[in-house]
């Protein structure tokens, strides 16, 4: 079903496996490519080194790359992007750190669509105030908007910004249009403000891994069987992390457009860059139906291609999958989990006591009725299930059926006006609700908890994008909790129609229609906003009560004392766990306000441990004494004064001190956690520790690009330690003197010095931390404190 390899590979005339090694240039020859002189006869490891080398300009994602590098370094790439898309809990911090930056107009095509706040549900008029803020913005900027319940994201770019060979920038983790062509990552908010400002996304040349093809999905797989599948095989593994994965290989043709693009969505849950898959007819196809044939061309990879890892899919050896709570990579088929229902439950039931902490009982074994999963809720929505073929096909299922009159409920959401307005002109919308479906407008909510909450205790299955703690709405710290298991449309409808008891779509033995789409964009023409390019500075930027900017912050210091203010030891964390989902989204335009759930989930002292801990920070840019600020710091820093002398200034006025012999102290606070940043792209993971003292994150790991991304664009310094013995505690104080030497001098390793706890000081210890690498423009951000500051003082 599924194979990786333990090297790189080549691909030979887009058909061929080629094990990378010292035969490799010899078996080329012999299919007949033109392998080039100097790569020698693969022999040695620098001959074969010569013809990988070569070989990696064949692939897709090269070239994608290469066309859009302005650095003349591809080793080096500095990106500009063809288009941007936003959603409504993203694009008010984006354009406001803009405009505090000098933004005049929006220099790409910018969308800023409206399906994650677009119920308005809660906080006032805060949603709404948000949503014509971004409207007056594509006015004033030359942009385009596209209102609530319109369509999701992610759809909306597939129906109309996507085009083979492109690359698109989204403020949303799940920006993948690879399976249209078109390169899209998914990026915190300060990577797309650089765009704004005529800034690069920079990074180095990533790795790329085959996602090799072959047979044909039996029926009653869905794509999200086979991404989960991906998803299950590689996310330990961390086998394509920060890499490019590239969809090829005779496969790729027996999938459908909507197929594929249900893959490609959850590559995010692979930790990948980014994704491509070749194009050919069945793209094709998608362009024309979508009044676009000029945005398609044929692409696939050069008749040699050299990629550093290989995923081997066997489509037809998929079945029908269930990622079980709390993560999309923790999988089972749905055979293999009503076969062993008892201990993959009790398995589940082991995570969260970790995952949870504790908090909350959590019991799934009571979900067993008769020897079977009951589970209590069904929705298809959003990016991942609201495409129409995953709807008509589950509709398909439940012809004929009823969901029952009990505690079970389905709901669905297609991905946008245009599938709905076709769902009803074929029939399909009528069919669903007669089964006892709701069918509902675009909107994200189900993805991250702000729509279809359960009960507490229930198990709802769906088709979207993540699963972790929260994610279905439910708030540990209340004592509720429910969760979520992803699954296929198609075995969520086979399941609903036999009343929530789990049931596989491959049992399904009825008809199938493969109704055609056919998209009506009228919807989009009349009620879409789009400036053309054309900015109009006359129009006023709409303003609410909730939309703050962003507060001062100070530049890196010379010596910095921080305090540890929480301790995660979970193999990941997410940044549901940093910064919540669902109930944070009315307060994302309020940096103070939203600063107040950080961590609230995970460790609910540490908003009020960081604060306590800023007045002091506070008190040195007020030119107050911090140790009368914050008394705790006294006896610490008195304690190391004799060793640190610089210290000596935080026990006295900052005009007499702070600032001793040109040098500046600084007071914040930091957390570890093991491998932090797993999951969405949203900058306030990050920037709501910046916005309450925080100086830097201390981890073994960080789990994504992005999450690293957000930190350093907002000054904070992404340390790294081995794993083993951790050198601190919680409540810990860590000195890192000449830091900010240390990040001009691009020192490979840093000092610091545990003084001290929260209960008094201790007999100075030394420990070594790294920043990993980081960019010349990276260290500067640093050093000024964040982007904001970065782009003032440039």
């Amino acid at each position: 079903m599924m194979e990786l390899t333990q090297g790189g590979v080549y691909l030979a005339g887009g058909e061929t496996l080629v094990p990378e090694g010292k035969e490799a240039a010899a078996q080329l020859r012999a299919m007949g490519l033109a392998i080039p002189a100097e790569a020698g006869e693969g022999r040695t490891p620098e001959e074969e080194k010569k013809l990988q080398e070569q070989a990696r300009k064949g692939t897709m994602a090269y070239r994608i790359l290469q066309a859009h590098n302005t650095s003349g370094n591809m080793q080096e790439l500095q990106i500009k992007f063809d288009r941007m898309v936003s959603h409504d809990i993203t694009f008010v911090g984006i354009i406001q750190t803009a405009r505090a930056s000098g933004l005049e107009k929006f220099p790409i095509p910018y969308v800023l669509t409206n399906c994650h706040n677009s119920l308005c549900a809660v906080g006032g008029t805060i949603n709404e105030d948000d949503h014509m803020f971004g409207l007056s913005c594509a006015k004033r900027y030359g942009g385009v908007y596209v209102p609530p319940h319109q369509a999701v994201i992610h759809q909306y770019a597939r129906e109309k910004l996507a085009g083979v060979g492109r690359m698109i920038l989204g403020s949303d983790s799940h920006t993948r249009y690879g399976a249209l062509g078109t390169m899209a990552m998914g990026e915190g908010g300060p990577e797309l403000v650089k765009q704004l400002l005529n800034k690069t996304y920079d990074i180095s040349l990533p790795d790329v891994v085959a996602v090799y093809m072959t047979g044909r999905p039996v029926p009653g797989v869905g794509p999200q069987d086979v991404a989960l599948a991906i998803i299950g095989a590689v996310f330990e593994k961390g086998y394509v992390k920060n890499k490019v994965m590239e969809f090829v290989g005779p496969g790729v043709a027996e999938l459908s457009a909507d197929f594929r693009i249900g893959i490609d969505v959850m590559t995010t849950e692979t930790t990948c860059l980014s994704s491509i898959w070749q194009t050919d007819d069945r793209t094709k196809e998608f362009y024309e139906v979508h009044g676009r044939p000029e945005d398609y061309e044929q692409m696939s990879p050069e008749p040699l291609a050299y990629y550093d890892g290989c995923i081997h899919v066997e489509l037809d050896k998929i079945r029908p999958m269930i990622a079980m709570p709390f993560h999309p990579s923790n999988v089972y088929t749905i055979e293999e989990c009503n076969a062993n229902l008892k201990d993959v439950l009790e398995d589940v039931e082991k995570r969260a006591a970790v995952s949870l902490g504790g908090k909350v009982e959590f019991n799934l074994k009571n979900k067993i009725h008769g020897g079977r999963l009951l589970v209590d809720q069904g929705i298809i929505a959003g990016c991942a299930g609201g495409g129409f073929e995953n709807i008509c096909e589950a509709a398909d299922i439940l012809r004929g059926q009823y969901i029952g009159s009990d505690a079970f409920t389905l709901s669905v959401y297609p991905a946008s006006t245009p599938i709905y307005m076709e769902l009803a002109k074929n029939g399909v919308l009528a069919e669903l609700t007669g089964t006892g479906a709701v069918v509902k407008t675009a909107f994200c909510g189900p993805c991250f908890g702000a729509g279809d909450t359960p009960a507490n205790g229930d198990l709802s299955v769906r088709h979207t994008t993540r699963n972790f703690p929260n994610r279905e709405g439910s708030k540990v710290q209340n004592g509720q909790i429910a969760s979520v298991a992803l699954m296929d449309a198609r075995s969520i409808a086979a399941t609903a129609a036999n009343k929530g008891y789990l049931t596989p779509a491959t049992e399904f033995a009825g008809e199938r229609r493969h109704l055609q789409y056919h998209f009506d964009s009228s919807i989009y023409d009349h009620r879409v906003f789009d400036s053309h390019g054309e900015a109009d500075p006359s129009a006023e930027v709409r303003f609410g009560p909730n939309i703050k900017d962003w507060p001062a912050m100070a530049a890196l210091p010379e010596d910095m004392l921080l305090k540890v203010v929480s301790e995660i030891h979970d193999p990941v964390t997410t940044t549901d766990e940093l910064i919540p989902s669902g109930e944070t989204s009315s307060y994302r335009s309020n940096p103070m306000a939203l600063s107040e759930f950080a961590l609230s989930r995970k460790d609910p002292a540490y908003v009020g441990r960081a604060k306590a801990v800023q007045t002091a920070q506070k008190a040195i840019e007020n030119g107050e004494t911090p140790a009368e600020a914050f008394p705790e710091i006294q006896t610490v820093a008195a304690a190391a004064a004799e060793k640190f002398p610089i210290l000596q200034a935080l026990l006295k006025k900052a005009d007499t001190g702070a600032v001793s012999e040109g040098r500046s102290i600084g007071v914040g606070s930091t957390i570890f956690a093991v491998k932090p940043g797993d999951g969405s792209a949203r900058e306030q993971a990050a920037s709501c520790q910046k916005v309450l003292g925080g100086w830097a994150n201390i981890a073994n790991e960080y789990a994504t690009k992005r999450y690293r991304s957000n930190l350093i664009n907002w000054g904070m310094l992404p340390f790294l330690i081995p794993e083993g013995d951790l050198p601190f505690a919680n409540g810990d104080y860590l000195f890192i003197p000449d830091i900010r030497k240390a990040v001009e001098d691009k020192a490979e390793e840093i000092t610091a010095w545990r003084i001290g706890s929260e209960n008094g000081a201790a007999e100075p210890q030394a420990f070594t931390m790294r920043l990993g690498d980081l960019t010349d423009d990276e260290r500067e951000i640093i050093l000024d404190g964040c982007l904001i500051n970065y782009y003032r003082n440039h």
